[in-house]
């Protein structure tokens, strides 16, 4: 579906110079003299550059679409990781870097969402927040108000978050997955 220049918002998936991009920020500018423009960032979902540029009024682009599918997440094999087809139950190997940062907070058996381009997996939804176990979490300082006061502590898979001085070693809790942070005690 082709859109003008002044019509792109964030969040939008646009195909612009042989690319994929998803746009983070807008800044619509109206000078004085001229026409107006669309000043789009976005970031490329294949390499992960980075785009600045201008659109005009006139100027069109493609806005894609994305397919969305259910898999499981299998096991990690070197730099990938295998997920399953959770209709077809076929296997696909995917790279630590389509999912980012988050590719520490998978558990064997987490049904996640792929988004696919032409058939091919350009991004990875883990669920919003995850359980995990406190291995090793620091001593309580004392004289510290209960609270502002948060210690670091280290979950089951190496991460390492902030928690509440109550929280030790052996406890469930549940973390915010994509800002890493503690949000409460697992039930």
């Amino acid at each position: 579906m082709k859109i003008t220049g002044v019509e792109i918002r964030p969040g939008n998936i646009i195909e612009y110079e042989k690319g994929i991009w998803k746009v983070t920020k807008i800044q619509h500018t109206q000078p004085g003299k001229g026409g107006a423009y669309m000043q789009v960032e976005a970031k490329n979902l294949i390499d992960g550059r980075k785009l600045n540029n201008r659109f005009r009024s006139a100027d069109t682009v493609e806005k894609v679409r994305l397919d969305t599918k259910d898999f499981q997440f299998l096991y990690a094999e070197g730099d990938d990781l295998v997920f399953m087809d959770k209709d077809s139950f076929e296997q696909i190997n995917i790279s630590k870097d389509v999912v980012g940062e988050a590719h520490e907070f998978l558990q064997d058996g987490m049904d996640v969402v792929l988004e696919l381009w032409e058939e091919r997996p350009i991004s990875v939804e883990l669920p919003e927040t995850i359980e995990a176990t406190i291995v090793e979490a620091d001593a309580v300082v004392k004289g510290q108000t209960a609270s502002s006061s948060y210690k670091p502590a280290i979950l089951d898979n190496g991460v390492r978050v902030m928690v509440p001085p109550h929280i030790t070693s052996g406890t469930k809790i549940v973390v915010h997955v994509y800002d890493r942070e503690y949000v409460r005690r697992a039930d």
